[in-house]
């Protein structure tokens, strides 16, 4: 029982693999790239919400790998390159998320603008964002979940000692909320408003991102600081 199960834990790392790139693929769905802009956002959904999780069970990927990387080399080379490697992947998520939020915050404030500037205002709101296909959604999201849930489950077959490790299992966790706050926001309001719920969903998955980034950046100085002491000493 102490010996980790290894293929129930790749099953684990292919299911989470999966999710993501679900999560990602949902704006191509769309024809839509979400890069930091509005005007690349402003698109026919599904897409923001739900291309928004990928940057935080981007970084439940990232956590789980690490740990396989763990299995396949020395405890040593592993420690001095976990530092590094989490440093860079908190960085680049951090940097990306903020961007992402800005970006959602000037076009939720856009669509609410167009939204209460009855009747010209309203109605372009109703053109371009009115029409959300809120099946579609759902069905990205069961998919989603039903992904996720195939992970937790296998993951925790692999190894019971993974439910002892706090910061993954508090990872997760945020990564299930998420998911159920996004279906709780599309669910929320009429269809034709599901727009703006969808990207006010977006900002609190990307903040979600940007708490667990800066999480991971925090921990990963004093790895990093192990990993350059001997090049500072010589």
């Amino acid at each position: 029982m102490d010996e980790l199960r290894k293929p129930l834990f790749l099953l684990a790392v292919m299911l989470i693999a999966l999710a993501v790139l679900v999560e990602l693929g949902s704006a191509a769905l769309i024809g839509s790239i979400a890069v930091g802009t509005a005007a690349n956002l402003a698109t026919k959904p599904p897409g923001w919400a739900i291309f928004a999780l990928a940057a935080l069970d981007g970084l439940v990927l990232y956590t789980v790998v690490l740990m396989g990387i763990a299995l396949a080399i020395p405890e040593r080379i592993h420690g001095r390159l976990q530092g590094i490697a989490t440093l860079v992947v908190g960085l680049i998520d951090l940097i990306f998320s903020s961007l992402q939020v800005i970006a959602m915050l000037a076009l939720l404030t856009l669509m609410v603008s167009l939204f209460v500037a009855a009747p010209f205002g309203t109605l372009a709101y109703m053109a371009v964002y009115g029409d959300f296909e809120t099946t579609r959604a759902r069905a990205l999201l069961g998919l989603i979940m039903a992904l996720k849930l195939g992970f937790a489950v296998c993951l925790v077959l692999a190894h019971q000692r993974f439910i002892t490790m706090k910061g993954l299992v508090l990872i997760i966790a945020t990564s299930f909320v998420a998911s159920l706050v996004v279906a709780f926001l599309h669910a929320l309001v009429p269809w034709f408003l599901v727009s703006i719920t969808d990207a006010i969903a977006a900002i609190v998955v990307f903040v979600l991102a940007i708490a667990w980034s800066i999480a991971m950046l925090i921990g990963s100085i004093p790895a990093v600081l192990k990993a350059l002491r001997p090049a500072s000493s010589s």
